[in-house]
């Protein structure tokens, strides 16, 4: 059965006919009548040219209209093939998350990194859970990004009942979610949380130990800082009330838990990603970039399928017969047709911004890009382009402000350039204030290193990167009380130690990492053997 998206528009079908056929008969007509004054023979010929050309012109008009109608009719089947992965996010919404030494909030930084995950893992089939003393399924494996964003913004303290930090049920809840997926693809749970876990430590190792039985990647995202901070308790207007307390009124310190993190990810032979990287989500996509996928095909029926094409085609048709009918007329048409189609460009409205850049006036295109910004124009664009603008002015301050926020975008893309520039501006910032190099030239380490994150194989980061780690400002020596080299001259130079060789220094360093990890879990155990159970807590 044939549907329109708008049926009253079928009205003006004859109308429109109609009209062209009276408009076409009368223009022939004259044209006829201007041949005859002109001569007999030129007249005969007009006569006999384009006797049919008036009903063409109308049939073709009067299928236009139909085709502005929107003619649906018929189904089709679309099948899309894509490759997948089996992905569990895990969140934990504790309220020892609502911790503010990571900025804003651990749990909001938590969100905000879960959110960049889910938007480039589209395709990849993902589930999210949320836990805290309990663990239970918000999402089952979908790949619906939309409504996983929803859920992931949703997520709060009060979602549960139970408080405290059980990590042993979440793997064992998150490993149950993973197994009823598409069993070729690889199985990967990531956790977000502090690791302050209040449940006993031979479970939650239990716990990990199955995963890696079952072959269950882990990653753990570590939140928060290794300082013990307080938990701020707001109201709902977002008001401090004041400290987290316990039961005993006394004042709830909560910190990073790395110790227990690495131990679990021992057990699993999982990944912890540090709570210091900036960019998470991009270290967790790299990490999982190479695990293998399932190929699925999904196929969807499209109901009154828009046949608007094929009134046009008849259209089309019917206009090029009216065009061969007249000698002149296809003449004129082969000739727009070679060499007039070059100058058919489309103009859309010029952005005064843009356009004062490409002029070469920085401050103007700052200040237009300003505007935008303060208006609401351009989204995260407009603050990168005024970043970009105002690092061009050699206003640094205001070039941070914009980068930094587009810095936190979800687009990867206008992130890289973000971080790409900001590791620039401290560059040069770094060669015009010598005091300042050193800070400067670590902040450009840290914004390239993000930058490579995102794309391994930029050249130009790869540069600027090795040009940052070269223009550092060697250690000075401390600890002696011996004179330094003054300026001038005349000195000799101290004599530096032997270089080591490569594999020396790998030697050293994996010895150094074999070590400091050994300590970890000696004052794991010795912690946990310490411990005394005071109640079940509620952070």
């Amino acid at each position: 059965m044939i549907r329109f998206d708008d049926a009253l528009i079928l009205w003006l079908a004859p109308l429109g006919a109609v009209l062209v056929l009276g408009l076409a008969i009368w223009a022939r007509a004259v044209r006829v009548r201007h041949a005859r004054r002109w001569s007999r023979t030129l007249w005969r010929r007009s006569a006999r040219v384009g006797r049919y050309g008036a009903v063409l012109l109308a049939l073709a008009a009067g299928t236009v209209v139909i085709g502005v109608a929107g003619p649906r009719w018929g189904t089709r089947i679309v099948t899309t093939e894509s490759k997948a992965l089996n992905v569990v996010l895990a969140v934990d919404v504790s309220r020892s998350m609502l911790a503010e030494d990571m900025s804003p909030s651990r749990m909001e930084r938590a969100k905000e990194q879960a959110r960049r995950l889910v938007y480039q893992l589209r395709g990849d089939r993902i589930g999210l859970v949320a836990f805290a003393g309990q663990s239970f399924i918000l999402s089952p494996l979908t790949v619906d990004a939309g409504a996983l964003n929803l859920l992931i913004d949703a997520l709060d303290p009060d979602l549960t009942s139970a408080g405290g930090t059980d990590l042993g049920r979440v793997l064992v809840q998150g490993r149950d979610l993973l197994f009823p997926g598409e069993p070729v693809a690889d199985r990967v749970l990531i956790v977000f949380t502090d690791g302050e876990a209040h449940d006993s430590l031979p479970a939650v190792r239990s716990a990990a130990q199955r995963l890696r039985r079952d072959g269950v990647r882990l990653v753990l995202v570590a939140q928060g800082g290794e300082e013990p901070v307080t938990i701020p308790v707001r109201d709902a207007d977002g008001t401090l009330v004041g400290p987290q307390r316990d039961p005993a009124g006394e004042i709830v310190r909560t910190s990073r838990r790395s110790d227990l993190l690495d131990a679990i990810a021992d057990e699993a032979h999982g990944v912890v990603v540090p709570a210091e990287l900036g960019d998470q989500a991009g270290a967790v996509r790299d990490l999982i970039e190479g695990y293998k996928r399932s190929p699925q095909a999904t196929s969807t029926a499209d109901q009154d399928i828009s046949r608007a094409w094929i009134l046009a085609l008849v259209a089309a048709v019917l206009l090029f017969g009216h065009t061969v009918t007249r000698r002149s007329m296809a003449l004129a048409a082969l000739l727009l047709s070679v060499g007039g189609g070059r100058q058919l460009v489309a103009q859309g409205p010029v952005n005064a911004a843009d356009q004062a850049w490409s002029d070469g006036d920085a401050r103007r295109a700052a200040e237009l890009y300003l505007e935008q910004v303060r208006s609401g124009e351009g989204g995260e664009r407009a603050w990168f382009n005024l970043g970009t603008a105002a690092m061009a002015l050699g206003d640094t301050a205001t070039a941070n402000q914009a980068l930094d926020r587009v810095a936190r975008s979800l687009d990867p893309d206008l992130r890289f350039r973000a971080l790409y520039n900001l590791g620039l501006l401290a560059l040069r910032s770094g060669l015009r204030d010598p005091a300042a190099r050193e800070e400067q030239m670590a902040i450009a380490r840290q914004r390239y290193r993000e930058a490579l994150l995102l794309r391994p194989h930029d050249r130009d980061a790869k540069w600027n990167l090795e040009l940052a780690v070269r223009m550092t400002p060697p250690p000075s020596a401390g600890g002696g009380s011996g004179p330094t080299s003054g300026g001038g001259g005349g000195g000799e130079a101290d004599e530096t130690p032997a270089a080591l060789s490569p594999g020396q220094a790998e030697q050293i360093l994996n010895s150094m990492a074999e070590e400091e990890r050994r300590t970890i879990l000696d004052r794991n155990r010795r912690r946990q053997q310490g411990r005394e159970v005071r109640g079940w807590r509620d952070w």
